[in-house]
């Protein structure tokens, strides 16, 4: 078999079927498995047991899927024309929700491009083992694409490609097949700083350093208790994920618009104000957001973050009066939320 040859047609197949960029690594993370366990043990994965859980196999993916050789990792731009944070976070009346949550889920796009990718593969190749995933299992993303060439890994933890920033998803399929790997991509970071000084919690501790636990997208998808009090200001108007390290990041001039209607912002999410989406039922919310990654966050935790969110807004009749009608919700959770955003705005007034 010509696997060069295939390589190659390997790319072109995955431009075709709309990822911006593939390449292919090795699959020797031992240096990265390193890494994640001095991340684990100082504790900054948070609630996040999976991590944990699932450690070992993120660093052998051969353990994940056996006969694993090479990993394809795919790149598929998000970022929409309608996209414009600039003054998103400043406008405080505003809901900020994190660029790839505005249109519908990734997973089922992705895994399905890559299936077909797969499918173009057999045509040509002998019998071989394969997999492909898309953030579904305990897969290191970002190391195999950096292993890939696609990108670098950037000071806030994101990979970082200069043709295009950072608004991307990636996909990887394993695969038993003994493909050419390519050459890691070189770093441009510098001594640029600037997602450092950006975020609003400080989670980025040092450069590549993120504690999750500080992390707003943490706190507002993955933990799904109270956000510590000490840290519901800094959350500001962020009601899912956040952007700010992104946004900031000067190799997100160049991003470039995805051309896939699913990642098309749905229910006004780019300009929804905080009271209008604290007054979804939860029927609403279900409905809306079917087929949403916010969806799966559930309705009690939307509520959660949207009244953190309040507290944080700029004061006004509606506002409180948002505020108040949730004073008595069944849940405990969203009760400590709101009683804490009323309390806020009480302090301001007096």
């Amino acid at each position: 078999m010509d696997l060069a040859g295939l390589a190659g047609r390997i790319k072109q197949w995955g431009a075709e079927l709309g990822f911006q960029a593939v390449g292919i690594a090795d699959a020797e993370l031992s240096a990265a498995g390193v890494r994640l366990a001095e991340w684990l043990g100082k504790g900054w994965h948070g609630e996040m047991d999976y991590m944990v859980r699932h450690a070992a196999l993120r660093a052998q993916p051969a353990a994940l899927v056996p006969e694993t050789l090479r990993v394809i990792s795919c790149r598929m731009d998000y970022s929409t024309a309608q996209a414009d944070d600039g003054g998103a976070p400043a406008d405080g009346a505003r809901a900020c929700v994190a660029r790839y949550a505005r249109g519908r889920d990734y997973h089922r796009l992705l895994r399905t491009r890559l299936q077909r990718l797969c499918d173009r593969i057999a045509g040509e190749a002998a019998p071989f083992r394969y997999r492909v995933f898309s953030d579904s299992a305990p897969v290191m993303e970002v190391e195999l694409a950096a292993k890939a060439g696609i990108g670098w890994r950037g000071k806030n933890t994101l990979l970082l490609a200069r043709e295009a920033g950072s608004y991307f998803f990636l996909g990887e399929i394993f695969t038993s097949l003994p493909l050419p790997v390519d050459a890691a991509a070189d770093e441009h970071c510098g001594s640029c700083s600037a997602c450092l000084e950006a975020c609003p919690t400080q989670a980025i501790r040092a450069p590549y350093q993120l504690d999750a636990r500080r992390c707003i997208s943490y706190l507002t998808i993955e933990l799904k208790g109270s956000i510590p009090q000490a840290l519901r200001a800094l959350v500001g108007n962020r009601v899912y994920g956040c952007d700010d390290c992104q946004i900031c990041c000067p190799w997100n001039a160049f991003a470039r618009v995805s051309g896939e209607s699913d990642f098309n912002v749905r229910n006004g999410l780019d300009r929804a104000t905080l009271v209008e989406l604290f007054a979804w039922s939860e029927r609403e919310f279900d409905e809306r957001l079917r087929g949403s990654a916010i969806r799966r966050i559930g309705y009690e935790r939307w509520l959660r973050n949207l009244a953190v969110g309040l507290g944080n807004a700029p004061g006004s009749p509606e506002v409180e009066a948002a505020l108040r009608a949730r004073a008595d919700h069944p849940s405990a959770l969203v009760r400590e939320h709101v009683l804490w955003a009323l309390s806020r705005h009480e302090r301001v007034a007096c």
